[in-house]
């Protein structure tokens, strides 16, 4: 301030030097308003400017229930955050990043009144990632979230591992493998005794369908349908053949020796299903029938190379001569079967 009053001091000398007598009186008074005018203007308090709000929180986009889709337009519906509802000052600005690509403006719309809005866009093959923020005054809000569509109109392929078209099927049903586009749905249908199975494939593409055989040939279509909603169909023939099922019966001994019982007996089974292929998961049951002593059954189970076994002890008080063992299998595809062989009691 003392600095301020010398140099009003200094300027009223100047002043009163240049005019001289005549014109003092006004050139004080102007001088005056002057310096009033100056000393305000240095020592006034200055006024803070107006602060921009910044929108920090983002807006919502609404994830697809199903990401994969076959259809190019869809509608982005976007939540607004609830201080920029109904403000003419914001805008709300759409991105999107396709695969491999940096994002890009795609749509920039006012955020208008509503709390919900729906923007339309376009989709472009393959992945498309949608962002969006608020733009105001105060530049734009927080991104918000990542949501995907895949665009996806190419019809899934079916590839039929087994059977082999035309092959022959020993059994009342057939098992269809194969891949297919991840988790699509299948259609299996026989129409030659209009049987259907459902099924979905994994998340690796793989399937499994079984499905039931008429006697003859047997002629199935297969439908598949992508999580995008795109269809494809493929065709595939089989003829149901008359092969049986059969057992082979074999024992750890024959000939047993009245002398040495007790002695353990061991029966094993050996199964294979129509196609000669071991046969796993039948019921067995072996019956030992021994001259002398009550019959002894036992049940079992065969394993994954279509094998099965029982094992029992001949008491003592067994009586001389021929007895037997038998086998009997059960399959709820194939039928049943049996075999048996002798079993001597011996001196």
């Amino acid at each position: 301030m003392k600095l301020v009053l010398a140099l009003a001091i200094v300027a009223l000398g100047f002043g009163v030097l240049y005019v001289g007598a005549g014109g003092l009186r006004w050139a004080v008074g102007g001088l005056g308003s002057t310096l009033a005018g100056f000393v305000q203007g240095v020592t006034a308090t200055s006024s803070p400017s107006p602060s921009i709000a910044v929108i920090s929180d983002a807006p919502i986009l609404a994830a697809p229930d199903e990401p994969y889709t076959a259809n190019k337009n869809v509608d982005l519906e976007i939540t607004l955050p609830a201080a920029v509802v109904g403000s003419d000052a914001y805008q709300i600005q759409v991105f999107v990043a396709l695969q491999d690509q940096s994002a890009s403006l795609v749509a920039q719309q006012p955020v208008g009144s509503a709390a919900k809005k729906v923007i339309p866009v376009v989709l472009q093959k393959g992945i498309n990632d949608f962002t969006a923020v608020i733009l105001g005054p105060g530049g734009p809000s927080d991104t918000s979230p990542v949501i995907r569509y895949v665009l996806d109109t190419a019809k899934p392929k079916i590839v039929i591992t087994s059977p082999k078209n035309n092959a022959v099927v020993n059994g009342k049903k057939v098992t269809v493998t194969g891949t297919v586009q991840a988790r699509s749905t299948l259609i299996a249908r026989n129409t030659d005794n209009d049987t259907s199975i459902t099924a979905t494939a994994g998340s690796d593409g793989t399937f499994r369908l079984d499905l039931g055989l008429a006697p003859g040939t047997n002629h199935l279509v297969i439908d598949a349908t992508d999580p995008a909603g795109n269809v494809a169909e493929a065709l595939l023939s089989v003829k149901r053949g008359t092969g049986k099922l059969t057992v082979a019966l074999s024992a750890s001994d024959y000939s047993i020796s009245r002398k040495g019982l007790p002695q353990v007996l061991k029966l094993s089974a050996q199964i294979t299903d129509p196609n000669g292929s071991p046969l796993a998961g039948a019921d067995v049951t072996f019956t030992l029938s021994i001259p002398g002593i009550p019959t002894i059954t036992g049940p079992a189970t065969s394993d994954a190379n279509g094998r099965a076994s029982f094992t029992t002890t001949i008491p003592k008080g067994a009586d001389l001569g021929q007895g037997s063992a038998t086998v009997l299998v059960s399959s709820s595809d194939f039928g049943s079967t049996q075999d048996f062989t002798v079993i001597t009691i011996a001196k």
